[in-house]
């Protein structure tokens, strides 16, 4: 079977069983595990780890298993993942502790959840996973290879509105995220860290300092916002052209790509 059409079908077949066991059945498994932690924020990240067996195997099958960090992204720098991504953020942090009062009633379960597990796992598992072994590993470019996690990243975060044209507006917000996470991912050489962190940081801010009720937001919680999705472009083309890297994405890997796919792949 052709490599490509392999890890195509692997994939799609690994991420689409865990999403489906997620969305039937994540609370019960959730409420389940808090019986026995009895902390509902430690609980839910070790059932959205336990959700991602599908996706563990998946890789597994893939590639070797000495390669299982590496194909993930894990496996790159730590140290630039976090620092990168908390200089893009500082417009966030510096601009809402100006403009907004801090949330005094922050709890450690909204933490532990909503900044967390949802930067850690949704960027390794929508990013690391349904992105990244499309794109690193296949011939597809760019845009075929995030469209599809974008979509599913949009719409499971429609929960937070009932209202069509706020729905809507976070559902256009999440997937443009999607999309930027994915392109930050892949252009700082698939260092998964850089994205987690990025959204961590993103998402604790906007907690810390009750910048919306949701993933839109107002005015200025998105003044701020845009801020730090220019200085993430920005430092990131800059810091390429003095290097003299070509840009990762580009016209030769948008839709289809003509290089062979990684050694470690089997």
């Amino acid at each position: 079977m052709d490599r490509t059409i392999r890890i195509v079908l692997i994939t799609v077949i690994a991420f689409a069983t865990h999403y489906i066991f997620d969305d039937l059945y994540f609370s019960e498994v959730r409420n389940y595990v808090n019986t026995w932690v009895d902390q509902l924020g430690i609980s839910h990240n070790l059932t959205y780890l336990l959700f991602g067996i599908p996706l563990f195997i998946g890789v597994l099958i893939m590639h070797r298993a000495r390669y299982f960090l590496d194909a993930l992204g894990l496996k790159n720098s730590f140290k630039k993942g976090f620092l990168f991504p908390l200089i893009c953020t500082l417009p966030m942090l510096i601009g809402y502790a100006v403009v907004f009062d801090f949330n005094s009633e922050i709890t450690l379960n909204e933490i532990l959840i909503s900044a967390i597990a949802a930067a850690f796992f949704e960027e390794l598992y929508f990013r690391g996973f349904l992105f990244g072994q499309l794109y690193r590993f296949t011939q597809l470019g760019f845009i075929p290879s995030v469209i599809t996690g974008a979509l599913l990243f949009g719409a499971v975060h429609l929960y937070q509105s009932q209202e069509l044209l706020t729905a809507a507006g976070i559902f256009l917000t999440t997937f443009l995220g999607a999309v930027l996470f994915a392109w930050v991912y892949a252009e700082w050489n698939n260092n998964i860290w850089i994205p987690i962190f990025l959204h961590l940081f993103m998402n604790l801010f906007w907690l810390l300092f009750s910048a919306g009720e949701n993933a839109l937001g107002g005015v200025y919680a998105n003044i701020f916002r845009i801020l730090t999705i220019v200085l993430v472009i920005l430092i990131t083309v800059v810091y390429k052209r003095r290097n003299g890297i070509r840009l990762e994405v580009n016209k030769r890997t948008l839709w289809m790509k003509k290089d062979t796919v990684p050694y470690h792949t089997q």
